[in-house]
């Protein structure tokens, strides 16, 4: 069984499409959880330098967190903000959740689309995925989540997918 212990956890999301799930997210874990997020780090950081951005997200953010939580909506994936999330929080070897939010339309062979960076450690077993109800019907269930995140092995990290130098837009 896991130590539950009140973790300090970073939460990426688009804020623009999926500020409303934070939102709740923040209400059902504010308790359980040091939580922190970035305020818009597009607005804060006011720099396009995915370097500068990242080690700002690393001093200012990511510093004593241990898990980030991914918050994955329908336009998610073409953040490059939320590339640049996991992949500063990667580099601190904090542990990864990602948690699909209702608002992902599965494509034809019931796929769904992430940010690549989180595809691939979700592939490497790094990551952990999880689904937003699966969250919300039971807050204990993503405890679990995170001390499992947080425990993985570091060598089964993934960090080689370039850096997203822009914003993409949802497909169709």
């Amino acid at each position: 069984m896991y130590n539950l212990i009140r973790r300090k956890v970073f939460v990426s999301y688009h804020h623009g499409g999926d500020q409303a799930y934070y939102d709740e997210f923040s209400r059902m874990f504010s308790d359980r959880y040091e939580l922190i997020y970035d305020h818009s780090l597009e607005r804060k950081v006011g720099s396009e330098d995915p370097e500068y951005v990242m080690r700002r997200i690393r001093e200012k953010y990511l510093t004593g967190a241990s898990v980030t939580v991914v918050l994955c909506g329908r336009e998610t994936p073409w953040r490059k903000y939320v590339d640049w999330e996991i992949c500063a929080s990667l580099n601190q070897q904090m542990g990864i959740v990602g948690v699909k939010l209702p608002t992902i339309t599965p494509g034809t062979n019931g796929s769904v689309i992430v940010p690549d960076r989180l595809h691939h450690n979700i592939e490497s077993g790094y990551a952990i995925w999880t689904e937003w109800n699966q969250v919300y019907n039971d807050p204990a269930f993503l405890l679990l989540k995170i001390e499992e995140a947080y425990e993985k092995s570091v060598r089964l990290i993934d960090n080689s997918h370039p850096t997203m130098q822009k914003n993409g837009s949802y497909p169709y």
